[in-house]
């Protein structure tokens, strides 16, 4: 289990930033993907290892791309009996082939507990006295990383690339015309069902699944369809279980195996989105990628096979081009 810590250290060196196979279609190139829309509504999705914080891209780690698009891979698989979803097959350790749905204009983002550190997070806000959070009225008196008293649909608006994306609520969703009130519900009903399993795995595994975002579309049929990824550490949070009641009681914040390490590294160093940002040392590199591929390893119960081939090269091979 795990992966040599050389090899970490190597691999900074050669880490896929960002891919140019403008012969498998049309590029549209995100925060982590980069996506080519092909004629036959289909997309091939090359994950990069590139790593936003804030809705920017801060730097790369090692093997994040292979890690985040096989964790996706496992979970379409393990929550196909839940909703559909629009993966075909994972071509390449950093592909993935899927088909082209419209894409609803929401990000569904289900929290489990009272945590997180960005400007924006349901913690945050609370404790600058908020009590109504993206329309859900908290109760008086918790503690940071407490659980919720139930999980809670936060939704966000889903800004065009170079802006933010915005906390809002249902209400204010179906008011604005963004959707309707029987889609979003429809929508709101399979992420629940979907983070129920998730947490119900990760409790399996040693792992608490804190919070996570959903991407949802809608096919030419009408179906509901998860897309872009699920449950990986960089749409979701994650606690060992057996380390948070500890945590709590001591005043320390849970150990994590997701994003949140890089990002609490930024804001220990005054960075959260304005001014110049702190350069990611070699050592957060490594440390951050240890812990994507621990959380590979605990989520899925398999070792974690890096493939070290030059990416763009064994791209071309693996996907014809």
């Amino acid at each position: 289990m795990g992966t040599d810590p050389m090899l970490l250290q190597k691999q900074c060196q050669r880490t896929l930033v960002s891919t140019e196979l403008t012969e498998l279609g049309r590029l549209e190139r995100g925060k982590v993907r980069d996506s080519y829309v092909t004629d036959d509504k289909r997309r091939y999705i090359v994950v990069s290892d590139r790593v936003s914080c804030f809705d920017i891209v801060v730097g790369t780690l090692p093997f994040k791309g292979q890690v985040l698009n096989q964790i996706a891979a496992f979970w379409f698989e393990q929550t196909r009996e839940i909703a559909p979803n629009h993966l075909i097959e994972v071509p390449d350790p950093n592909v993935s082939l899927v088909r082209e749905v419209a894409t609803l204009p929401v990000e569904f983002v289900v929290r489990g507990y009272l945590t997180g550190a960005s400007p924006t997070s349901i913690w945050t806000a609370y404790d600058r006295g908020k009590r109504v959070y993206c329309g859900h009225r908290l109760p008086e008196g918790m503690q940071q990383h407490e659980p919720l008293p139930e999980p809670l649909l936060t939704p966000t608006t889903k800004a065009p690339k170079g802006s933010h994306d915005e906390l809002i609520s249902r209400e204010q969703l179906i008011e604005s015309g963004s959707i309707s009130e029987e889609l979003y519900d429809a929508g709101a009903a399979v992420c629940s069902a979907l983070f129920a399993a998730g947490q119900a795995h990760a409790a399996q595994r040693g792992l608490i699944l804190v919070d996570t975002k959903y991407e949802l579309g809608v096919d030419l049929d009408g179906n509901i369809v998860v897309i872009d990824e699920i449950h990986t550490p960089d749409s979701s949070r994650y606690w060992y279980r057996d380390r948070y009641e500890r945590a709590l009681a001591e005043g320390h914040n849970p150990e994590a195996l997701d994003k949140e390490y890089v990002r609490r590294w930024l804001i220990e160093r005054g960075w959260s989105g304005k001014g110049t940002q702190p350069e990611l040392t070699l050592e957060v590199r490594c440390e951050a990628a240890r812990r994507y591929i621990e959380a590979y390893e605990q989520i899925t119960g398999t070792d974690f096979k890096p493939d070290t081939e030059p990416s763009e090269a064994r791209i071309r091979r693996n996907l014809g081009v």
